[in-house]
């Protein structure tokens, strides 16, 4: 398969973006039980790597070479390496914030039913009635 940065494939976009969303959602989701998903160090890197792809992909669009002091870069391979790293790191990103997610909602879970079944123990005790 012959890859062009200046057109990405569809599935790496889906990948990329459907990222996106489900992050977007879990945070909702976590926002609406009352707690907050924090961005783990490989969401910022994976922000990073998109930031470099997106610029190295659009200099590959009008240079072949970019002149950096006595070197002259070969742009390309930077924004093909950096496009495939991108997806990679979006896809381990994801897993990681819906493994985290899960786990925070069991911890929320368990917390409400320990919580729901002292209250409905005590409320048992105190409607008993004494046999005479």
């Amino acid at each position: 398969m012959q890859f062009n940065p200046r057109t990405v494939p569809a599935w790496m976009a889906v990948i990329i973006i459907g990222r996106e969303f489900l992050v977007s959602g879990l945070r909702s989701i976590a926002a609406s039980e009352g707690f907050t998903i924090q961005a783990s160090e490989l969401g910022k890197t994976k922000m990073v790597v998109q930031i470099v792809s997106v610029v190295a992909a659009i200099i590959d669009h009008h240079w072949a070479h970019l002149p950096w002091y006595f070197l002259s870069l070969p742009v390309h391979p930077i924004a093909l390496l950096s496009i495939w790293l991108m997806v990679a790191l979006s896809l381990l990103s994801a897993i990681d914030y819906f493994v985290g997610f899960w786990r925070k909602i069991d911890r929320h879970a368990e917390k409400r039913r320990k919580r729901r079944s002292f209250v409905l123990s005590r409320r048992r005790k105190r409607n008993d009635v004494p046999v005479l």
